[in-house]
């Protein structure tokens, strides 16, 4: 039934938890430093241009296409597999180099239009090579999943937070106290910052291709052996971009329309614009503390299970299995995490952020736009497990399909909310009403085409899960009451540590009342 995913898939989420709790000490300091305004509104909407590509064709449509050919050459042919391994990475630096170069040129002949220089657009220049740097990362790291080894790719984003971390305290202490400078200008610091991201990606990259090293797969421009696997990839990589990335589509998305004012100005259509400076900001961090359940276990099981169900994708009895595990899996795990993060989001947040420049008034900006965000994480997760599925049977239309209509939706209400009292939190509702209505619509489809998916054990399985989910918010619900009109840092995080453990010792105990198996297969992987 392919249950060996579960093994990788704790290697994964032990090595992206570690990872993301440098995330959280990369985003505090920032928080801190910055605060939310016009220059952090600047860096988060430069930052996350090459971290889309590395979403949507690194992570994203390259490796879906990729990695099935790459396995199944590996388990039949594996000299073919590593001459068509060094192909393509070979291809896709110089492909992504040249997209990186026009990017390059087409950025400066809109700051040199500008009538003032826009700082977004200066930091997108300095930080636009990430994206190949970033994107190789990815391809490497799904060589080396075949050869299950997850731990490279998970541990990767560490180099980018420690970087950025290093940069960050330079220039706010260390200049300062040895006296090389009186003072660092936010612009320039934020300059400092960018430049770490570069740096951060050329270690990522000679990281994972020293890991890569025992596999004997070297770059090469030799296209007759592997024109035919390299076509394969190529036909279903290009409805995989917005098959898979569907959920950063509809994320970006939200970060244009949030740092509109900072990037264009304050009225649109000659009318003000409702969103203020300081909003791209308050979307990121939401952002942040939201996708720490997702990527440390969400992403984590559908990564894991992707090529079991690339292997069983000829056997639908053993596919159905493999994929109702799965979601089964990423519901258990989803769903308390999306009630966990509604009752802490204030807490959290102010553990995380609170202090330096960023006031309370922030951290309740944030708390509110993780108010929003949150309910979906378990629709977020199975997301990545079901598109995963469909393109594991060779089908990457109808996920596309159904992300254009997703996209547009997103944008619709986009447009819609932000004029509501929601403000920059309509933005974050309108990404989870997505999700929702995406992975009902996937499921119903993959249900008429190879059978049952929601099966009797499967609704059984949902059913406890949200009965252990509810006995959780009771208990952390009371035990909030205890915090109640305290708004101190360490009040925070006393807060956040004590609700937390509450939340994680009910829900497992009341998993174990409830003879839930998912608890086995989280813990143990059986």
């Amino acid at each position: 039934m392919g249950r060996g995913f579960e093994r990788h898939a704790r290697t994964f989420t032990v090595l992206t938890f570690i990872s993301r709790i440098t995330g959280f000490a990369r985003d505090a300091l920032l928080a801190r430093v910055f605060g939310a305004g016009a220059v952090m509104d600047a860096f988060n909407f430069a930052f996350q241009v090459p971290n889309l590509f590395r979403r949507l064709f690194g992570e994203g449509a390259l490796t879906a296409s990729f990695l099935p050919v790459y396995t199944k050459l590996d388990r039949d042919h594996p000299d073919s597999a590593r001459q068509f391994a060094g192909l393509m990475l070979a291809l896709l630096a110089v492909l992504l180099s040249g997209v990186t170069i026009v990017g390059e040129v087409v950025l400066y002949f809109i700051q040199d239009m500008s009538e003032s220089p826009m700082l977004g657009i200066q930091l997108l220049m300095v930080m636009l090579p990430y994206m190949p740097l970033v994107c190789l990362v990815a391809l490497v790291g799904a060589m080396l999943q075949t050869h299950g080894k997850f731990g490279p790719s998970a541990a990767s984003p560490i180099i980018l937070n420690v970087t950025i971390v290093a940069a960050a305290f330079y220039g706010s202490y260390y200049a300062v106290n040895a006296g090389m400078t009186e003072h660092v200008e936010p612009v320039s610091h934020i300059q400092m910052v960018a430049w770490s991201v570069i740096v951060a990606g050329s270690l990522q990259l000679v990281w994972s291709l020293w890991s890569l090293r025992h596999y004997r797969i070297r770059p090469h421009f030799d296209m007759k052996p592997s024109w035919p696997h390299m076509k394969e990839v190529l036909y279903k990589a290009l409805p995989m971009l917005l098959g898979l990335g569907i959920f950063q589509v509809n994320t970006f998305v939200d970060g244009l329309v949030a740092s509109y004012q900072t990037m264009v100005g304050p009225t649109i259509f000659g009318v003000d614009y409702p969103l203020p400076p300081g909003s791209m900001t308050v979307l990121s961090y939401g952002q942040r503390l939201y996708e720490f359940p997702l990527g440390v276990f969400g992403v984590a099981i559908a990564t894991a299970i992707f090529p079991a169900l690339s292997r069983e994708s000829n056997d639908p009895d053993r596919f159905m299995a493999t994929l109702r595990r799965g979601m089964r899996l990423s519901f258990f795990i989803g769903f308390p995490a999306s009630v966990g993060l509604v009752l802490v989001r204030e807490p959290l947040a102010a553990a995380i952020f609170q202090g330096g420049k960023f006031s309370h008034e922030d951290v309740q900006k944030v708390g509110f736009v993780l108010a929003m965000y949150a309910p979906a994480i378990w629709a977020y997760s199975m997301q990545q497990l079901s598109t995963r599925a469909f393109y594991a049977l060779g089908d990457s239309v109808t996920p596309v399909k159904v992300s254009i209509w997703m996209v547009a939706l997103n944008f619709a209400l986009n447009m819609i909310l932000i004029w509501t009292p929601l403000g920059v939190g309509g933005l974050a509702l309108s990404t989870a009403i997505a999700a929702i209505v995406q992975i009902v619509i996937m499921t119903r489809i993959m249900h008429k085409r190879m059978g049952i998916i929601m099966d009797r054990e499967t609704r059984a399985s949902f059913a406890r899960t949200i009965a252990a989910s509810a006995a959780m918010a009771g208990v952390a619900g009371l035990a909030s009451l205890a915090f109640s009109g305290h708004d101190t840092w360490l009040w925070s995080v006393a807060a956040t540590l004590v609700l937390a453990g509450l939340g994680i010792v009910t829900y497992m105990a009341a998993a174990r009342l409830l003879k839930m198996p998912e608890l086995g297969w989280a813990i143990r992987g059986k």
